[in-house]
């Protein structure tokens, strides 16, 4: 596909988009999806619903109560916008680190790179400053607006050549000083459809971070599919949810679909179980997306909490069990809309609302998408037979200057890495991943990345980092560890080694369980054989 001419100045995204060739098949058949040559999803997101439904409308809610309208909201990201392209130099195209937790300031900065025609790398607040340094390198970062109360780390990590700008201090040269005194109108960069406008970092089986590279239009896609088709928000909704604003579940969930609707959310720095069910309460939440862990421990806090406000619920990022969607329809009489996504397709392609909806089931293919169950060679298989989950719309893979591009994309479709059935009506049911991939509480964890992690220890001789079963998060991260002579093999070691990896990693990715062997199970040819820690103790 013929690209747009760009208004990017700084042409690095573009550069490194994957050849031509290697690009799935992309499919507008819907209506909706044609979308002009040019486009700034921030505009459509933000002035185009102010436009359609007023300025005076809630927008962003918080913890403490406070709100925001559209036009606040506005106002303060055309400020910053202002900052990005005056006092720090931003150029379109340039990329923008933003890190935080979630937050109202966190999204209008996302607002604002998006307006400036800058690329947005929304990273976890809670990665280390090795985990920051590589996708800072991958991105070729330029600048990073992050919260005062996270930057630690972000400094710790040496990026060269990275301007760090703080919002939330007291400073003069803190972002929020700088926006106070600029205009409150910006004209937003008249960006393509098809410039890039984030690059959302995943993690391989190998646990190399894969840059994904998502357009405009793409950002808009999600909402116009999923959002509008399925979830079909109104204006009078307010959102929350668990997924922070770093993973793409998030941002779908929290900033894209309830702007496109010109509803409001909930924005919580701290969002487990049992503080969403008590903000479901408090703010009369209406739109619930978050894990099955979650809706499982929620379900024992039920007694006493007034969930009437919610209609909708979603679950995403792991397998809904049909147990967890029974026990949550029995408690609340609210039947969870399940679904998949990905970070190479920004977020769900397959789910299914209402009566629609099948416990045990993904659901079925979400309008502007198609999708189809394949074999090793890419070939379809008959309803009923377990392959690869293939899928094409009009958001596609487009790893940035990855080898990997060539195994997610096959024969013009995406391949996720989940094992499917199809149905033969046409419903879709998981079976498992495809890959080494650790699926946790909806979190993906890479093995390889935490036996990293712990073999640079100077204890730990070798590691292996398996999941395993588990009735609550779907799996745990389970390493089996050996360590030198005369090392312990007690709880002491073993908290040592948890606190060693969650100095270097996200602290969902830490071991629950770190299981002392004489040596690893190896081949005659010393090759690791996985499957025997995966099977019975």
């Amino acid at each position: 596909m013929e690209l747009t001419p760009s208004a990017h100045h700084d042409t690095f995204t573009r550069d490194h988009l994957p050849p031509p060739d290697q690009w799935p098949e992309l499919v507008f058949d819907l209506p909706g999806l044609r979308y002009p040559r040019r486009l700034n999803c921030g505009t459509e997101l933000l002035d185009r619903t102010v436009e359609r439904f007023g300025a005076d409308r809630p927008v962003f809610h918080d913890a403490t109560g406070g709100v925001w309208t559209y036009g606040e909201l506005r106002e303060r990201v055309d400020r910053i916008a202002h900052v990005l392209t005056t006092d720090l130099g931003v150029a379109p195209g340039n990329r923008v680190l933003l890190r935080g937790p979630t937050t109202p300031w966190l999204a209008a900065c996302w607002l604002a790179v998006m307006k400036a025609g800058a690329v947005a790398v929304t990273v976890l607040a809670q990665q280390r400053a090795q985990e920051l340094a590589v996708m800072c390198d991958m991105a070729r970062c330029t600048h990073a607006l992050c919260d005062i109360r996270t930057v630690d780390d972000l400094v710790k990590a040496e990026v060269p050549g990275l301007r760090i700008t703080t919002y939330g201090g007291d400073s003069p040269d803190d972002l929020l000083w700088l926006a106070a005194g600029k205009p409150t109108v910006y004209e937003a960069v008249d960006t393509a459809a098809d410039d890039v406008a984030l690059i959302a970092f995943t993690s391989g089986t190998t646990g190399r971070p894969k840059g994904c590279m998502h357009f405009h239009r793409d950002v808009l896609a999600v909402a116009d599919t999923f959002s509008e088709h399925v979830l079909r928000p109104r204006p009078d909704d307010v959102f929350a949810g668990s997924p922070p604003l770093g993973f793409t579940f998030g941002l779908g969930a929290l900033l894209v679909f309830p702007l496109r609707a010109g509803a409001s959310t909930l924005l919580l720095e701290q969002a487990g179980p049992r503080q969403l069910l008590s903000a479901v309460v408090r703010h009369r939440v209406s739109v619930l997306l978050t894990a099955p862990t979650a809706y499982r421990v929620m379900l024992d806090e039920l007694d006493g909490h007034d969930t009437g406000s919610l209609r909708r619920c979603v679950s995403a990022g792991e397998n809904l069990p049909a147990a967890t969607w029974q026990a949550w329809h029995e408690r609340t009489g609210l039947r969870v809309i399940n679904g998949i996504g990905a970070t190479e397709l920004l977020h769900i392609f397959i789910s299914a609302a209402d009566e629609e909806i099948r416990p045990g089931t993904t659901g079925r293919v979400v309008p502007g998408w198609q999708a189809r169950v394949v074999d090793r060679d890419g070939r379809p298989v008959a309803d009923g037979e377990e392959g690869l989950l293939a899928v094409r719309g009009p958001v596609g893979c487009r790893y940035l200057s990855d080898p990997r591009q060539r195994e997610y994309v096959r024969g013009g479709w995406n391949i996720t890495g989940d094992t499917y059935v199809r149905e033969p009506d046409g419903y879709f049911r998981y079976v498992a991943r495809a890959d080494d991939m650790i699926i946790s509480a909806g979190y993906n964890i890479a093995g390889p990345q935490v036996e990293e992690a712990l073999v640079a220890h100077p204890d730990v001789v070798e590691a292996a980092v398996v999941g395993r079963p588990d009735a609550l998060r779907g799996q745990i991260v389970v390493a089996y560890t050996v360590v030198r002579d005369g090392v312990p093999r007690d709880h002491t070691t073993r908290e040592a080694l948890r606190d060693f990896v969650k100095a270097r990693l996200v602290p969902y990715k830490c071991p629950r369980e770190i299981v002392f062997l004489d040596a690893l199970p190896r081949t005659a040819t010393g090759k690791l054989q996985r499957f025997r820690l995966r099977g019975p103790e």
